[in-house]
């Protein structure tokens, strides 16, 4: 099993005539993950990757032509909060926002309106996701993990794929990772991946990569302490960040004396989870 995505995954692409759309789609595709369709307004009609995937005008008419249940999102910032609001009025189940750089009040508005819908939304400003042999959503490299009993959830992309390449090395598998995403407001945060891994029975052991700003590793480690019985590793990054700068994402940032490293890590630490000092010490601690 896995969690999120599989082969039974039928993908749409918002923006996959644009150049990163349709760079990432063509990663995608050779990963053989099952892309049944685009979007870009204006467009329909057209087909990319030598006549494999058809291009729609809308997110509707793409899902009642082909069934998709998943999109990921590649277009500009300024579009991304409408191409998410369409994708979950289309009626699509899960939505990968790629895109970075969404205003913060955009996502407010997005994140209102998901909650009132049965929709989850994982990023935006994330990697996306990847089930190793079966599908990949996103810009994760398919090749720097193979499959296994590991669940990897981080915040940061590029920490992740650091992570999974030193499981590799080491002829260990993963589950799904989900990159989460470093935004201050964003889809689906850590405690709602540890809980899908605590119930996927395919996942033995999990991964967590944290970094500074905000309370989710906080509010994982109270998570973790009083509902998981797996056992958890985890990294957070930015351990020597000088409180108010800012560290690579919009959220990770130390301000008013709350999001310190030292914190998290002794509060994960309060819960059992064994920490690493530098993310090369993830897989021998797991």
């Amino acid at each position: 099993m896995s969690i999120l995505i599989d082969k039974n995954t039928r993908l749409l692409v918002q923006g996959i005539t644009g150049r990163e759309g349709l760079f990432h789609t063509e990663q995608m595709a050779a990963y053989d993950t099952n892309i049944v369709a685009g979007v870009t307004p204006g467009k329909g009609g057209e087909w990319v990757l030598g006549g494999k995937i058809p291009v729609f005008d809308s997110v509707r008419i793409a899902k009642e032509t082909t069934g998709a249940n998943t999109s990921v999102i590649f277009v500009p910032s300024r579009f991304a909060a409408d191409a998410m609001f369409e994708a979950a009025d289309a009626g699509i189940e899960l939505i990968v926002a790629i895109s970075e750089g969404v205003p913060v009040q955009d996502m407010m508005r997005v994140r209102n309106y998901l909650d009132q819908k049965r929709v989850r939304l994982v990023g935006p400003n994330c990697p996306g996701l990847l089930t190793p042999g079966e599908a990949k959503v996103g810009i994760i490299p398919g090749n720097i993990a193979i499959s296994g009993n590991i669940g990897v959830v981080s915040r940061s992309g590029t920490l992740t794929y650091e992570v999974l390449y030193a499981l590799k090395g080491l002829d260990m598998g993963v589950s799904t990772c989900v990159g989460i995403g470093g935004d201050p407001i964003n889809g689906t945060n850590f405690i709602d991946v540890l809980r899908m891994f605590e119930e996927d029975v395919q996942t033995e052991k999990i991964i967590l990569i944290g970094e500074i700003g905000g309370t989710d590793e906080e509010e994982a480690a109270e998570f973790i302490a009083n509902q998981m019985s797996k056992p958890v590793a985890a990294f957070i990054a930015g351990q020597t960040a000088p409180p108010g700068k800012r560290m690579g994402h919009a959220g990770a940032i130390v301000q008013g004396g709350t999001g310190l490293a030292k914190d998290k890590i002794r509060a994960l630490k309060e819960a059992g989870v064994k920490v690493a000092k530098h993310p090369e010490e993830i897989p021998t601690l797991l």
